[in-house]
């Protein structure tokens, strides 16, 4: 079965030029005059590819030669390096390169390469009315390592992110390589680029023979590599040419896109480590590399749609085409769609139209330059609801890689007042203990079994390593950012200490039980999605050992999986399902008691032939069971008195008032590092003598106390404006005498202003300010100032104080913007560089609406913000009057007007 000569077969020779593949077509077409037209165009596709191999990779002259007979088609493609073998690649439909040969395995009904001392022959059969044989024969055709080779390990390896990254040097490359060929200048040498070349294709051979080691379920490990030891330097020249060809791309002179972030400094690392290497440095993990926001190994969780629908967070995921791929539940229902009706549909379906232009831009500006503002940050903006409101939000994006070579962005959203956090996991879903730590080269010893370490009796285990267990286990909880990510924790630090697997079980407010993690210690699974999230319900002839927990029965020690007779509910049912995946010897299911009440179940299992759990166990289980219990009524009692706050500080955030000659804009946004509401405020409101007031504050303080000092300070200051209608001095005046009076004084800063006017013009500002930071004036023209007049005391200092007041007048279609320090103010950075940076932005944004200046004002600077933020921006303007209608009745009156008619 071996390669068909093709005895007086037509052939033809052509130079090793990319002009060379339209003419091999064009030969293959006549050769086969009178073949099947589906046949002809199978057999010009795949001379195609081969012939583009050749020219890439050979660069030696090319012969092709086809023949068909009755019961077949038979085409040859030779070149004249033989010592350059084939390294066949996956053959992912998104990938741009490295397809060829995987496409004649796929479409030819036999296929093979004959090497022969000058040169090597790739050939293949079609077979009209046959389906293709999916065949595996060019695995034997990829170059072994050398056996004069160096050794170069590369440590914490993420498979997805280097197939990825792989894919993107190919494409980038190969483009490259056919536009110098046919004459083009792109800044890179011809010589330096044949380096390149071949040395990207020794470098894909060494790494693919070094993946075959690993099977398909690894997600990160280390890779040992074996490298020519002279490597080197060809190594530093396609690090070289590669810069020069990212260049080329972010000028948009190729059709490929330049390397995203984490693709770059991927590379970079690559190659860097294989060098260093060789030179005789030591290997340092991918894993611990410091790297720039969006590269980081927090991003490398590979792509799976189930981490999506699972989330209880509301998450969306797109692909680089913009296009939504994933939607889960939350993430429906807050923008008002059905699931399966977000999927497909272009993100711009959720960005308000006065965002879509930026959108669009910085979408498109990402792909080409690599660079985002918002990747692995926290951004208030909002999202746009299906019938057409805005909602106020956290965004935070990661890219993540798919298996198939994609780069898949994964968003969360978060109401304004919550952030969602870079490490934010779904629960319910099996997140291996194995990943969490970094992957080290194997040692020499042989590697402890599964449950090796779990089945210790507790004799074996020290007073010491309990009490260890224990405080881990309590900082782990409460060091973590939310309480599913703490439950997450303790699991993984429970399946390396003691079991093999863990679930944890939570009593929700409607009484109903949620699964909201497991773990199990394998890397490779189970992963039984469908055993997390929602549990059927408690009912009345639930007997089983979980029903008995929630009840408040335990520990209760089992010696293997809950027996067939138990199951007399659906919640029974389950629970067997859980332990027939999972597998268990023994497990311990022991309730969490928090205030007399159960407020969840904890289930340790052991499997395998690991010493089960006995008696001597369930002491120190139970003082876990102590501590996961506090810590998880903590977290709960935490998070209540924070919705209280949420939503006493959105009951509070004011309708603004709609006046004919002022334009008026606000948002708000919570810390995106503590998700605490605060003290900050805006207000605004018409006076009986038709000014507009303007407001803006900051109580001291991020808590629950700062926003109850917040609505009392804003409920006074507006009562005592509408009531005495006197200056803004003398309104701050009072409100600080007031402030005096409370229970719990507090001090604050404030400023209170007027817009006056009539409603043509002209305007100005009339303001006093406590302590608060200077309004920004933005004319329409782009220059900027801040008015610094009227500044004093802050509030709840001396309320005896005399207060000044100021006055600047507004200029049509000027913005003044009111803001708290949470837009500007940064750690270890002076102020006047702070205000210079908001001024800067403000002046480029002087010219577009009001809600695009406010929310880009937000995006730009508000992003992973430290503090609260508030934003209160004004804009005067006439009013648009109708004019003169043209015909008809309006001519007529236009002519009585003047006398004419």
């Amino acid at each position: 079965m071996g390669d068909p000569k093709a005895r007086g077969a037509p052939s033809r020779r052509f130079p090793g030029a990319p002009q060379s593949v339209a003419e091999a077509r064009c030969f293959v077409r006549s050769a086969l005059g009178g073949v099947a037209p589906d046949v002809v165009d199978t057999a010009r596709l795949l001379v195609s590819e081969l012939v583009t191999n050749v020219v890439l990779h050979a660069r030696t002259e090319v012969e092709v030669s086809a023949r068909a007979e009755e019961d077949a088609v038979h085409v040859r493609v030779g070149d004249r390096r033989p010592d350059r073998g084939l390294v066949p690649q996956g053959a992912s439909p998104y990938a741009g390169t490295g397809r060829g040969l995987a496409l004649v395995g796929q479409l030819s009904s036999r296929h093979g390469v004959t090497v022969e001392e000058a040169g090597k022959t790739v050939w293949f059969e079609l077979r009209p009315g046959t389906a293709p044989r999916r065949q595996n024969g060019w695995e034997t055709t990829a170059p072994p390592p050398a056996s004069d080779g160096t050794t170069v390990t590369l440590v914490d390896v993420p498979v997805a992110l280097y197939r990825a990254s792989q894919q993107q040097r190919h494409a980038l490359l190969r483009e490259v390589a056919l536009a110098v060929a046919d004459g083009h200048d792109l800044g890179v040498p011809a010589e330096d680029l044949v380096v390149a070349q071949d040395t990207s294709n020794v470098l894909t051979a060494c790494v693919t023979a070094a993946l075959r080691q690993w099977s398909a379920e690894v997600v990160t490990g280390s890779l040992s590599l074996s490298v020519p030891p002279d490597a080197g330097p060809r190594l530093r020249d396609l690090r070289d040419v590669l810069d020069l060809v990212e260049e080329a791309a972010r000028g948009e002179r190729l059709l490929t896109l330049p390397f995203l972030p984490r693709h770059r400094a991927f590379h970079r690392w690559l190659l860097d480590q294989i060098v260093g290497q060789l030179a005789g440095a030591a290997p340092t993990a991918w894993t611990v590399m410091p790297r720039e926001p969006g590269t980081g190994p927090s991003a490398l969780v590979p792509w799976d749609a189930g981490q999506v629908r699972a989330s209880r967070v509301p998450t969306l995921a797109a692909d680089e085409r913009n296009r939504i791929i994933a939607a889960n539940g939350p993430a429906a229902d807050m923008l008002g769609w059905q699931e399966e009706d977000l999927v497909g549909q272009p993100l711009t379906a959720l960005v308000p139209e006065h965002l879509r232009k930026r959108h669009l831009v910085g979408f498109f500006s990402l792909l080409l330059s690599g660079e985002s503002r918002i990747l692995d940050r926290s951004v208030p903006l909002p999202a746009l609801h299906r019938d057409g409101r805005l909602i106020p939000v956290r965004l935070f994006i990661q890219t993540q890689e798919a298996t198939d070579g994609r780069t898949v962005f994964v968003a969360q959203l978060a109401p304004r007042a919550a952030a969602p956090g870079p490490s934010a996991r779904p629960p319910g879903r099996v997140r291996p203990a194995a990943l969490q730590e970094p992957v080290r080269p194997p040692p020499s010893a042989a590697p402890r079994a599964a449950g090796e370490e779990a089945g210790r009796s507790r004799a074996d285990t020290s007073a010491l390593e309990r009490l260890a267990l224990l405080a881990d286990a309590g900082t782990a909880l409460g060091n973590a950012p939310t309480l599913d990510e703490g439950l997450q924790r303790v699991g993984e630090l429970l399946t390396r200490r003691l079991a093999d697997w863990c679930a944890v079980d939570l009593v929700t407010e409607g009484s109903s039980v949620e699964r909201v993690c497991i773990v199990h210690r394998s890397p490779h699974g189970p992963w039984p999605e469908e055993y997390g999230g929602p549990l059927p319900p408690v009912s009345d002839t639930a007997r089983g050992p979980l029903a008995r927990a929630l009840r408040g029965a335990g520990p209760l020690l089992l010696d293997g999986p809950p027996s067939p007779d138990q199951v007399t509910s659906p919640l029974d049912a389950h629970y067997v399902g859980l332990f027939r995946v999972m597998g268990a010897n023994s497990a311990v299911v022991v309730p969490l008691r928090a205030r007399r009440e159960v407020i969840g179940v904890l289930t340790v299992a052991r499997g395998g032939r690991g010493r089960p759990f006995t008696e001597e166990d369930l002491p120190l289980i139970d003082d876990l069971v102590r501590n996961i219990a506090l810590g998880v009524d903590n977290a709960r009692l935490h998070q209540q008195t924070h919705n209280i706050a949420e939503r006493l500080q959105r009951s509070l955030l004011p309708v603004l008032p709609e006046v004919e000659h002022l334009e008026l804009a606000a948002r708000y946004a919570a810390s995106s590092t503590t998700a605490q509401v605060g003290g900050d405020w805006y207000d605004s409101f018409v006076v009986p003598s038709g000014d507009t007031a303007l407001v803006i504050g900051d109580v001291t303080g991020h808590n629950l106390d700062a926003a109850i000092a917040m609505s009392q300070l804003r409920s006074m200051l507006r009562g005592i404006a509408v009531d005495r209608q006197e200056p803004p001095e003398t309104v701050l005046r009072r409100l600080d005498l007031a402030n005096h009076s409370l229970h719990r004084e507090v001090t604050a800063t404030c400023l209170y202003g007027l817009v006056k006017g009539p409603a043509d013009g002209p305007w100005e500002l009339v303001h006093s300010s406590a302590g608060h930071l200077p309004p920004l004036l933005v004319g329409a023209d782009g220059r900027t100032r801040y008015l610094e007049d009227g500044a004093g005391l802050l509030l709840g200092v001396d309320p005896d104080t005399p207060r000044p007041h100021a006055r600047d007048a507004l200029p049509a279609h000027s913005t003044v913007l009111l803001y708290t320090d949470g837009l500007v103010e940064r750690r270890d950075e002076h102020l006047d560089r702070a205000l210079d940076r908001l001024r800067r932005h403000a002046a480029a944004l002087a010219r577009e609406p009001l809600d695009v200046f406010c929310d880009e004002l937000l995006i730009g600077l508000g992003a992973d913000s430290d503090d609260d933020i508030a934003v209160l921006a004004a804009r005067p303007a006439p009013p648009v009057r109708p004019g003169p209608r043209r015909g008809g009745v309006g001519l007529r009156e236009t002519d009585a007007s003047t006398g004419s008619s």
